[in-house]
């Protein structure tokens, strides 16, 4: 059994797997840059080691190091959480071969799922059904010519290696195909060390559905259900809910039973996720297999009621799942925002800097998972992911009611963040009916909408903080008590003085 788990990551998935590890009786052990030196998944763990400098590449991404750590640390197991070494084979059979359990699938299994062309290779050899191109990477522009030509444009060109929509280039017509070719394959090497790109038929306004499963080491494996993931800029997910509204229950359970079988045939174990692309005929194409745990794993941990961390952890030591198949049930309805410090309206230019006021929202059906803390400085070397806002309710239109809610009490101050987008996305007519594709989000940005207030337009903020202030006075002089004021009113006057 497990004593003590490394955690091989930062923010707010360090945070999440740190409680689940202690929930669970677990020791943990954190890992930290120059830059994190006092973020908070540092603080809550019981030991924490340094890495190196800030750049990634010089600190959660030193497999070596992180792993002499492990040993010296006295560790049973790494959980690498997502990101960084999460889909590294290397690092797994790393770990495999130093004794140390790595918190996911093994290396074997994440070789050829973890490469989206030996994942289509895969996906071919089970039977899955999958957009038409190319199952190993194209060699050269010339391949790829051919391979279009055969298919047909617009195409789509994707990194082998990696995820996070870096290395994909849609192509509409032959003209765009060497720059695009050229521009994919250098930023598949800048992010994930591999220029390897292949090519698919480009399913035009899709919607984006994934399938989360869970395998045991004992030849047991089962489906979860779907996340939709439909709402998405530059193919990086924004919003996710589940359920699908547009997936039914035997469109649910043909897709989950085709999920199962590719990880089955691929020797896969612990979580994972298969990805489809979904059209307007139910029609669904296998798309990826993404070999850890998801950004977006609360929506599903909230619809089922399990808990998805404990889950891996009790499988990585080997135990069986604890339910079947038929055991499985899904209630409610879920929808995670990813709070980003980034302004929308600079072209989502990151915003990194101190964050001088956090209020967080709470109340009834809302969880937060979330890396940072008032008075944290964000830096500028990593994703600049917050936290993860979720709201669950019994329907639909309840769970964005309460989303909405909560962002109106979230208050984050000294820096940019995506809150006012949400807010723009939820009171959106289309996505309120659940009109979305991965098209959707690019549409709406597309729209004109208001500006951000004038400086003169900031009067009655500025009116009201006065009107405050010299009231607080008066009442402070008479003794008699003032008016309770809400903190977040307060915390957005003294922001409209700010700013």
């Amino acid at each position: 059994m497990f004593r003590k788990i490394l955690i091989a990551n930062r923010g707010e998935i360090a945070l999440r797997l740190i409680r689940g590890c202690r929930e669970l009786g677990l020791t943990t052990v954190a890992v930290y840059s120059d830059a994190d030196r006092a973020a908070l998944h540092v603080l809550e763990a019981d030991e924490a080691i340094r890495l190196g400098p800030a750049p990634a590449a010089e600190s959660y991404l030193r497999g070596d190091l992180i792993l002499e750590i492990a040993r010296s640390t006295g560790a049973d197991a790494i959980h690498p959480g997502y990101g960084f070494l999460s889909e590294n084979a290397d690092f797994a059979e790393a770990c495999e071969r130093s004794g140390i359990k790595f918190i996911g699938p093994p290396s074997a299994a994440m070789r050829m799922l973890g490469s989206k062309t030996r994942a289509r290779q895969a996906a071919d050899a089970a039977g899955m059904p999958r957009t038409p191109g190319s199952v190993q990477g194209l060699a050269s522009l010339a391949e790829a010519h051919e391979v279009a030509a055969g298919i047909g444009y617009p195409v789509m060109l994707k990194a082998a290696a990696g995820g996070g929509g870096k290395g994909m280039r849609a192509v509409s017509s032959e003209s765009e195909l060497a720059s695009a070719f050229a521009s994919a394959r250098s930023e598949a090497e800048r992010a994930f060390g591999s220029g390897e790109v292949y090519l698919e038929k480009l399913i035009e306004r899709p919607r984006h559905i994934e399938i989360q499963i869970l395998a045991d080491e004992h030849g047991n494996c089962v489906s979860l259900g779907e996340r939709e993931c439909s709402v998405q800029r530059r193919h990086q997910k924004v919003i996710e809910e589940a359920p699908s509204a547009a997936v039914s229950a035997d469109l649910r359970r043909r897709m989950g039973e085709a999920a199962v079988r590719l990880a089955k045939s691929a020797g896969y174990t612990n979580a994972g996720t298969v990805e489809f692309l979904l059209d307007s005929e139910e029609n669904f194409y296998f798309l990826e297999v993404n070999t850890r745990l998801q950004v977006e794993h609360p929506v599903t941990e909230l619809v089922t009621g399990l808990d998805l961390v404990h889950l891996q952890l009790r499988i990585a030591q080997g135990e069986p799942l604890p339910f079947a198949q038929d055991d499985i049930t899904l209630r409610g309805h879920a929808i995670e925002c990813r709070v980003y410090a980034e302004d929308p309206d600079n072209g989502f230019f990151p915003s990194p800097g101190r964050i001088t006021r956090l209020l967080q929202p709470g109340g009834p059906g809302i969880r937060e998972d979330c890396g940072v803390y008032e008075g944290w400085t964000v830096p500028l070397d990593y994703d600049p992911m917050l936290s993860k806002l979720i709201a669950y309710a019994p329907t639909r239109a309840m769970a964005i009611a309460r989303l909405e809610r909560a962002l109106g009490e979230y208050v984050i101050g000294g820096i940019r963040t995506n809150l006012g987008l949400f807010r723009r996305i939820l009171a959106d007519a289309d996505f309120r009916a659940a009109r979305i594709d991965t098209g959707y989000l690019d549409r709406l940005l597309a729209q004109q909408h208001p500006p951000p207030p004038a400086a003169h337009e900031d009067a009655p903020a500025i009116a009201a903080a006065i009107f405050e202030h010299s009231t607080s006075r008066v009442s402070a002089a008479s003794a008699a008590p003032s008016p309770q004021v809400s903190n977040w009113k307060t915390a957005a006057r003294r922001e409209g003085l700010r700013s």
